[in-house]
């Protein structure tokens, strides 16, 4: 209930007196039990921040290579379990408002790049690391309501694409034949939204409309027209 009430409204504008009418106590039966509103964003964060410790002791192995990919999937497990804490935190950064939560949080995220960047890392690999974790939270938060085997995969391949050397997915070779990923034609000037687009967004668009977005939103996304995306993938409006 006091997730609900902050997620509806965000954390500094609830006060306990709303959280305590949701739940149907008396505000005095909530501080009873939590102190302040701090305790009670507290409590609601313990099992995410249990959750990411464990996630990061059990990616602590030996194999840099290995530890890297259990680090990246335990913490976007995390993510995907507690994605609707997440996004009420985005809105007006709650986490910050308890210097206990806020510290485990940043403790286990600054190990998280540790072992994403490996070992014996450079400044190109560290700054990668820190990509490859941003990586993990937006599409959650932006995508929470969509399934989340399809949002998993589609969080995981554009990770890949970063740290494995592949292209990214939103490359700057345009495809003719969208069927065949090796057909490639050179860039041209246009003017206004671009017509033809690239095998890789192509597979973006079928991945955010496999987790729910309308063509509205996958043509805001790659920057091209909703005819454009009708043209590549037919889908209902």
């Amino acid at each position: 209930m006091a997730l609900d009430e902050f997620a509806t409204h965000g954390y500094h504008a609830t006060s306990v007196r709303e959280i305590a009418e949701r739940v149907g106590v008396t505000k005095t039966g909530v501080l009873y039990h939590f102190p302040g509103k701090v305790d009670i964003l507290g409590a609601l964060a313990e099992s995410m921040l249990d959750d990411m410790d464990v996630a990061m002791a059990a990616a602590d192995v030996p194999d840099p290579a290995e530890a890297r990919w259990a680090a990246i999937e335990g913490m976007l497990e995390v993510w995907l379990t507690h994605r609707y804490l997440i996004r009420m935190s985005l809105r007006d950064l709650a986490l910050v408002a308890s210097g206990r939560v806020f510290e485990r949080f940043r403790d286990a995220m600054m190990r998280a790049n540790v072992l994403v960047a490996g070992s014996d890392p450079d400044f190109a690999d560290r700054v990668r690391a820190a990509q490859a974790i941003a990586m993990l939270s937006d599409p959650v938060v932006l995508f929470a309501g969509a399934p989340t085997e399809a949002l998993r995969a589609c969080v995981l391949r554009g990770v890949r694409r970063l740290l494995d050397g592949g292209e990214s997915p939103f490359g700057a070779d345009d495809a003719d034949d969208l069927t065949s990923p090796t057909a490639r034609q050179a860039p041209r000037p246009t003017r206004g939204r671009p017509s033809v687009v690239s095998a890789d967004m192509v597979e973006t668009a079928q991945c955010m409309y496999n987790t729910g977005s309308t063509a509205a939103e996958i043509a805001a996304v790659l920057g091209i027209s909703r005819a454009t995306v009708y043209r590549h993938m037919p889908m209902p409006g």
